[in-house]
This record gives structure tokens, sequence and C-alpha cells, in this order.
């Protein structure tokens, strides 16, 4: 099993799994020079890889990254964006770094055949946007014609069915009125070479899903309460998405032990989120500030106001590692470090701001908030 690290006061206990950065692109760590990155696939020859990318939220970062490994690693990428894609927003305004690389970036429909008239055809493809059957047919109709060798799907742990049983094994039912559950389905049923990642809580420094750390940068450095639902000590992964890329990026070089797999996608760092506010507090060099614990089935809202469950929720990458070879290069606190540098380059800490509906919490739970 994989050895679970717990915060206490705010610093993880676990060793730093790679060096120390040399950043890059938006001030990103990044633990692995091109050439040891390359080196991991040495044998493998170079593939003709497509990436079918989502125009954004919490997957929206992951096929820059993919896209990055795969050019360094000598593979000839295509990354097809979605059409609705604003480009002039993050990661999508940084492509002209991938095509430096040589990767093609193009824009289309993966629901139109039109798309694909000019693109030729692939060994490899990464769907990244597919997010029920209708969604993945054409594309994975067009897999399996060309032959692929791989089609790795990034899917969600999202999708498991409630339960007591964690880590979540890849093994726990699934949400069978889940799209994900669907493209899986269908990649099973055209016997295509498939394996399916389900990755949860992603963060990183070109992402456009930023409520995962700022609902806390927010409130810490303006010295506001913190309302959490649940306990706090509810734990969870936060995933580096360049980590989730690099597990994606194994099944070129897995083979068998890829096809017809489910992966569960996360960093093997374990924290709750009392710690995560605390850690989130230190890096910003402030007192972390009063945490207020409600329960959301007491709590009358309009819509859900804080970006985690209230119970614990998180996957182990045990199975990847055993399987694929997989190890995690990011570090959650130094990550966190270069992020919050990332929000203060924004301009966010300077912007006034408001919580209405933190205080609609504090007045419902008998919590009266201090001035901030």
């Amino acid at each position: 099993r994989v050895l679970w690290w717990q915060m206490n006061e705010a610093s993880i206990q676990a060793p730093a799994i790679r060096q120390q950065a040399q950043t890059s692109f938006m001030g990103a760590a990044r633990r692995m020079s091109q050439p040891q990155r390359a080196s991991l696939s040495a044998s493998a020859y170079p593939m003709k890889v497509l990436i079918a990318q989502n125009k954004g939220g919490g997957h929206g970062e992951i096929g820059f990254h993919l896209a990055n490994r795969l050019a360094d690693k000598g593979h000839q990428v295509t990354l097809l964006g979605d059409p609705a894609t604003k480009t002039d927003a993050l990661p999508f305004c940084m492509y002209g770094d991938l095509e430096y690389k040589g990767v093609k970036c193009v824009y289309g429909d993966v629901c139109d055949p039109a798309t694909f008239s000019n693109l030729g055809e692939f060994d490899a493809v990464f769907d990244n946007i597919s997010k029920n059957k209708k969604g993945c047919q054409l594309l994975a109709d067009l897999a399996s014609n060309w032959g692929v060798k791989n089609y790795g799907y990034v899917s969600s742990a999202g999708m498991y069915k409630p339960g007591n049983i964690f880590p979540m094994p890849e093994t726990l039912p699934v949400k069978e009125t889940a799209g994900q559950k669907e493209v899986e389905d269908y990649l099973d049923y055209k016997r295509l070479p498939w394996t399916s990642f389900r990755p949860q809580y992603i963060y990183g420094p070109l992402t456009n899903k930023r409520d995962y750390l700022d609902y806390f940068f927010d409130r810490v450095i303006r010295g506001a309460p913190v309302p959490v639902a649940g306990s706090g000590q509810q734990l969870i992964t936060l995933t580096h998405a360049d980590d989730v890329a690099g597990m994606l990026a194994t099944v070129i070089d897995a083979g068998y032990n890829a096809h017809g797999q489910v992966f569960n996608c996360a960093t093997d760092q374990l924290i709750s989120v009392d710690n995560l506010i605390a850690l989130c507090s230190k890096i910003a060099g402030v007192e972390t500030p009063p945490i207020v614990h409600y329960d959301p089935k007491k709590v009358k809202l309009e819509k859900k106001a804080f970006p985690y469950r209230d119970s614990h929720f998180f996957v182990a990458p045990d199975k990847a590692k055993a399987l694929l070879g997989f190890r995690c290069e990011y570090d959650l606190e130094q990550e966190l470090t270069g992020y919050f540098q990332g929000y203060l380059s924004s301009g966010k800490h300077e912007k006034p701001m408001t919580f209405p509906i933190d205080e609609e919490i504090l007045a419902q739970t008998g919590t009266f908030a201090r001035s901030y």
C-alpha cells in the first residue's frame, strides 16, 4: 500500500520526492530535465499522438503538460482543442511554447468528421474531452480504424458511488448514470486498447479553475473566517496537473499492462482540509484565521459554497505505481509556494472582496464574523 503522509502544524511530513525545482512556463516547478524525461522512453519508437483537449475547468491544464512531456520524449504530438476554448486564457495562451517544441496545435469539434480530414492517422489517442458516449463515439471509431496502440481516457474519480472505503480502490462500484462510464463502456465495446484514468482535485500554475486553493488564499490573506463544510478533518488529495499528465504518459511504454485497465490518478500525499488552510496561511505569511465548521445539511444555501466534499474523498496511485511504473514528482508544500506567487502576480490579493455566502453561513451557525 502507498504510505499516506499526514500534516502536522501545516507542514507535510513527506520528504520532497523530487529535486528542488528549476522553474519554467509560469514558474511551474519541474523536477525532471528534458534529457532525463526523454530517456524514460528511449526504447519506444516515436509515435504520432493525438490529444483531444477540453476548453478548461479542472482538466484544462492536463493537455498542456501531457503534450510537453510527449514532445520531450520525441513523439509527434497534435493537440486538438475545443473550438469554444478562450485562447487568451491560461493555459491555452501558452501553447506557443508547445509549438516551439514541434507540437501541432489546432482547434475543432471532435464530433465533426471534417475536423479530422487533414490531420492524418495516429498511433495513440488521449481523450481529455469526452463526457459521454456521444462525445467520444467519432473519436473512438476513428481510433479503431487507425489501429491505435493506446487510447488513454481522462475520466473522473467523482464517478464512484459514495462509500466508506478509503482510499477508494478502482474496484469500487461507479454510478451507472455517469457519462464517463458510458465512455469506458464504449471503448471496451470497440475493443480498443483503452486505459481510463480517474483523477480528483487537480491544481497547477496554469489552471483556470482556481477555487480549490483560491477559496482559502482569498480569505486567509484578509484575515476572514474560513467556512468549512464538515469537521475539517476530512482527508483529500490535491494533485498537480503535471503529475496527472505524467501518469497518462506512462501508457505509451506500458503496453499490455495498461490495456483495459482503470487507474486512480492522484498524488501520494494526503492532507486534511484544516491542515490545508494552515498550510495556505503559512505560505501567505499570516496567522491561520478562525475556521468555522458547519453541517451543510443544516445550513440552507442557494448553491454549494465549499469546493470540497464534507467527508473523506481520496484515491491512491498504488495500482499505477505497480503496473505502470508511475511515481509522483511534485511536493504539495513546494508547489503551493509557487502557486501563491502566481496568486500575488494576478493581483487578487489587492482586489476588494466580500463574502456574502460566508456571511450567510456564519449567521446560520450563530458565528459572528470579525471585520476584514
